[in-house]
């Protein structure tokens, strides 16, 4: 039988969850700030999106990042972290999606063990930290000697299709032991070629643009006029339908 992996949407909303549900998603991510990789959302987001994802039949996985940027944290950056995991899991989210490096890139295995156990017996991911740190395959290493279910990645690259060469070494190396899941630049004409590689899950987030009307600045973005991204279900639809062909 073809292999079909699972697939997860990143969201930011509980919109977005219902989306995920329709296309049959197995779990989302949830954040905020979609545009800046991700960062950690509101505890009154996840009540909501726990709430709607009860009905859509999807699992809820919290990123928990305390700011754009990189991933190396000062102590007071880490303690917000190892908080927000905490709250998230007694909020009742199903896993959180973390990451650390240290000072010279490569995975921070005392944040790390910190962050994992804040988890409790919540499924713990990490994040695309592994996309820039020293080595990827050492960090997927350090990863799985750590117990963490799945690790989320490009391959290094800024997109998962430029990273498919690696891709396909990181499943060699996890043995089946943590799942591989590709993400970044995931749509309907890469899909397939992501899934021959042998991933587990398959990682994106079907945004749409809506653009906000007038022509004052609300920020220091390039785009600070007030556009905002959502979930869009005819996008998520065809990354699904792509792998049925």
């Amino acid at each position: 039988m073809p292999h079909t992996p699972a697939l997860e949407i990143a969201v930011q909303d509980p919109a977005g969850v219902r989306v995920a549900g329709a296309v049959g998603a197995v779990r989302v991510e949830l954040a905020q700030g979609l545009a800046l990789g991700g960062l950690t959302p509101s505890p009154a987001t996840l009540e909501l999106c726990l709430a709607v994802a009860a009905d859509a039949g999807v699992e809820v996985h919290v990123l928990v990042r305390p700011r754009a940027g990189g991933f190396h944290y000062d102590a007071e950056e880490l303690a917000l972290t190892e908080l927000d995991v905490r709250r998230a899991v007694a909020a009742g989210a199903h896993g959180v999606v973390i990451g650390a490096l240290d000072g010279t890139g490569v995975l921070d295995l005392q944040a790390m063990a910190r962050l994992r156990d804040a988890a409790g017996g919540a499924s713990v991911t990490l994040h695309r930290a592994i996309d820039v740190s020293a080595d990827p395959l050492v960090t997927l290493a350090a990863a799985r000697s750590l117990g963490l279910r799945r690790v989320l990645t490009s391959g290094g690259a800024s997109t998962a299709v430029e990273g498919i060469d690696t891709l396909r070494a990181l499943v060699a190396a996890a043995e089946g032991e943590i799942e591989i899941m590709a993400g970044s630049g995931v749509d309907a004409a890469s899909a397939p070629a992501l899934v021959d590689t042998g991933v587990d899950a398959l990682h994106f987030s079907a945004k749409r643009t809506v653009r906000g009307d007038g022509g004052v600045r609300m920020g220091s973005a390039a785009d600070g006029i007030g556009g905002y991204e959502v979930t869009d279900l005819a996008t998520a639809q065809s990354v699904k339908d792509a792998l049925s062909r």
